[in-house]
């Protein structure tokens, strides 16, 4: 444990709120934890948005169901040169 602390430049106290999973443990402080683990890949593809189905089900849901092209104006349009 300590040399995961020294590792990550923090200290012991620290890094057991990490292993709690304290939210008020900045994100940096993970990020540190997770790169002297080895682990720093993690972080990344946890925030890959390609990856994140609740995220793209919500995006989805946003988009329109039903698009239609408005008609050209038959009525001297800005068209009729």
């Amino acid at each position: 444990m300590a040399v995961v602390a020294e590792r990550a430049f923090t200290s012991r106290p620290t890094l057991h709120r990490v292993e709690r999973g304290d939210p008020s443990v900045g994100l940096g402080i993970y990020a540190s934890v997770m790169h002297a683990l080895g682990l720093l890949d993690a972080l990344a593809q946890a925030a890959e948005p390609s990856l994140d189905e609740v995220g793209l089900a919500h995006a989805d849901r946003a988009l329109p169901r039903r698009v239609r092209m408005r008609r050209p104006n038959a009525k001297g349009g800005a068209d009729d040169g």
